[in-house]
């Protein structure tokens, strides 16, 4: 059977334990849960800086390190079961659990419950916090400092319509492999608006793909929510005329019309290769 390194835990000298009599490796080992206390960090290929970067962890994010050698931990995500290597300074043990998200595109961590106090940094959408008190309109993290409690969400409190997600970050640079609010590619737009609505995805256009349902390669059909995907790029239709997506064109999020976007696209890339319906599409 042929198993997608993207999302193997698995290299000729150590693979996860769970491997074990499926993927031939010198060593198996059972890894460790940490979590990412920094803003974001990079998910690389190689341990190395100048690897290249294949998808971003936000910060509370899970990642089970199978090695730590070097400054780079190599391990999986638990958020989309992506493999690579991360800064080994960027992650510690767990902590306390979760208990809310970034509900909003960015907020700030305050050293104090005060507009007006320093911020310590900023987190992403989807960035996975612990709330450990109250004070007034702020929520104070576990050992961290202070966010505005209107830009956290509980567990279960998701977004309604993941495309509105998607809108709310309209002018964000385009970034390869980012997928938080200073930067996003396109599959990493996709995958944090379906995250922020409550919907499981995987992180690259390819997997994406299998989403859903597939429907007629129609545009007189479409619906606001259905994925359109190109070889290599995917975007969403966000109603009869646009489409949205993170794209290297603009280098930025946008909304462009269908037609135009697929003269162009197709010209870059080639056609349209399919559309996906999920089952609970955008309102």
């Amino acid at each position: 059977m042929k198993h997608d390194p993207r999302i193997t835990p698995a290299r000729a000298d150590i693979a996860a334990a769970h491997l074990q009599g499926v993927i031939a490796a010198q060593r198996y080992v059972a890894g460790r849960a940490m979590r990412l206390i920094a803003n974001t960090a990079p998910v690389q290929r190689h341990p190395s800086p100048d690897a290249p970067t294949d998808t971003q962890l936000l910060f509370g994010e899970t990642f089970t390190v199978y090695e730590d050698k070097d400054g780079w931990s190599w391990g999986q995500a638990a958020l989309d079961d992506y493999v690579g290597y991360a800064p080994s300074a960027a992650l510690a043990p767990p902590g306390a659990p979760p208990t809310h998200s970034v509900a909003v595109p960015r907020t700030f961590v305050y050293r104090d419950a005060d507009i007006k106090s320093p911020p310590l940094i900023w987190l992403s959408m989807n960035s996975q916090v612990a709330v450990s008190e109250r004070d007034g309109n702020f929520s104070r993290l576990d050992n961290q400092g202070w966010v505005y409690s209107a830009h956290l969400a509980k567990p279960g409190e998701t977004a309604k319509d993941f495309v509105a997600v998607a809108e709310s970050f309209l002018g964000t640079p385009y970034l390869w492999a980012g997928k938080d609010s200073l930067g996003l590619d396109c599959s990493g737009l996709v995958q944090t608006a379906m995250q922020r609505a409550g919907l499981g995805c995987p992180r690259d256009s390819d997997m994406q793909a299998e989403l859903g349902a597939p429907v007629a390669i129609d545009f007189n059909a479409i619906r606001r929510g259905d994925l359109v995907f190109w070889k290599g790029h995917v975007a969403i239709i966000q109603n009869a005329n646009n489409l949205l997506h993170a794209n290297a064109h603009y280098m930025q999020v946008t909304s462009e019309p269908i037609a135009g976007a697929l003269v162009r696209i197709e010209k870059a890339t080639g056609p349209v290769i399919a559309i996906r319906r999920l089952a609970k599409p955008g309102a």
